[in-house]
């Protein structure tokens, strides 16, 4: 096993958001040299790793050129050049989770065809060249109202996914491929990491249940462990496990689930790195899932996943009508409460429903804890500085 630890050995990490920053306090406590890739030089990544690029994560030599430079390849976004990782990988270089899982990841499209080629349970689905051709299928009652829009590529946090509930809701989708999901009545959300090393090691943390934003559609609560029947939990961890198998990915993996009103679990979408689902883990879990994804890239023994104690995860994200440098009001008074965490993700500029920062709330009791994040979700708030003062 390759000298990881206070040796020239540099693990490289595409993109310099929130995640990268989070990997990077397990990359400091096993004193791993890291060199991080991002377009932005406010990245808030670059105060923590060793090395610093800024640059283009679509553009082909920039990320091959900075592939060359490490010894071992991973990202905290999707959105990189995958032809540039192929070739990386082609010549040698070691990228994880590799070029083929991400190109079977990257575009939703290509995602719920491979769902349905693997016989993963998923909600029905067309995939459509364009908004026109979308719009045909309804002419042509191929499609009926409502149905869920997404966007093939290029949607994050709620962007790229709308419910279609009338022609008029057609109007102001973006061009470009899409697809049409058949709207599923669901009684929960939730999700499952999954952790699986180089040489093919796997775990899974516990069933998280996740509480959405009305409007924003974002994510408001995580809770671990999610509030369902032991069964339905065990159901939902088996089908995460034969998602990861089929992706073959080595990191993590976060499945993203419905849990359908005859607890049946079908694959909404996943995502190949840490994930906003899986926060709670580093104030709860005996391993977070960012030393978690370190430990699997790299080929190290996995950790355990089960939690100390209960968890939920309240997302900090840019209030409405507040744009400009950012102020977290009444930070003070919600870490003057019991089992409360606050991370600030080191974004100098807020924007509505911009993610800034996540809360902690852990408790042995989970009735506790969701008490106390609704008293966290009430009282803190992300304003612009010139609305404060």
């Amino acid at each position: 096993m390759a000298n990881y630890f206070s040796s020239t050995f540099t693990l490289g990490i595409l993109g310099g958001g929130q995640l990268g920053k989070m990997l990077l306090y397990e990359t400091r406590k096993f004193d791993i040299a890291t060199r991080v890739l991002d377009p932005s030089a406010e990245a808030p990544c670059r105060i923590a790793c060793d090395t610093f690029e800024q640059g283009d994560l679509m553009d082909f030599d920039t990320v091959y050129s900075f592939g060359k430079k490490v010894d071992v390849l991973t990202f905290e976004i999707e959105s990189v050049n995958v032809a540039a990782l192929e070739k990386l990988e082609a010549e040698g270089h070691t990228v994880y989770p590799s070029a083929a899982t991400l190109k079977n990841i990257q575009d939703k499209g290509v995602q719920k065809h491979f769902y349905k080629k693997h016989q993963i349970p998923t909600a029905p689905f067309k995939v459509y060249e364009d908004k026109y051709q979308l719009q045909e299928a309804v002419v042509r009652k191929e499609l009926s109202f409502p149905f869920v829009w997404k966007s093939c590529t290029g949607g994050y946090d709620g962007k790229g996914v709308s419910v279609i509930r009338d022609a008029e809701d057609l109007i102001p989708l973006s061009e470009g491929p899409c697809l049409a999901e058949k709207m599923i009545p669901f009684k929960n959300e939730l999700a499952v990491i999954v952790a699986r090393s180089a040489s093919g090691e796997m775990t899974t943390y516990p069933v998280v249940e996740m509480e959405f934003h009305p409007e924003a559609n974002q994510v408001e609560y995580v809770l671990c462990p999610a509030r369902i029947e032991k069964s339905v939990a065990e159901k939902a961890r088996a089908v995460a496990l034969s998602v990861s198998e089929a992706f073959e990915h080595v990191g993590l993996l976060a499945v993203e689930m419905f849990q359908t009103k005859d607890n049946e679990i079908l694959v909404n979408e996943v995502a190949p790195r840490p994930h906003n689902s899986g926060h709670y883990s580093i104030e709860a879990s005996f391993t977070n899932q960012f030393e978690q994804h370190l430990r699997a890239v790299l080929n190290l023994p996995l950790g355990n996943t089960e939690s100390k104690v209960a968890g939920v995860m309240v997302n900090l994200v840019g209030a409405e009508g507040h744009t400009g440098p950012v102020h977290y009001e009444n930070i003070e008074k919600i870490m003057g409460m019991e089992g409360v965490t606050p991370h600030i993700y080191g974004k100098k500029q807020t924007r509505p429903f911009r993610k800034m920062g996540h809360v902690t709330i852990v408790n042995s009791d989970m009735g506790k804890a969701r008490q106390t994040a609704e008293a966290v979700k009430k009282n803190i708030n992300v304003i612009s500085k010139q609305d404060h003062e």
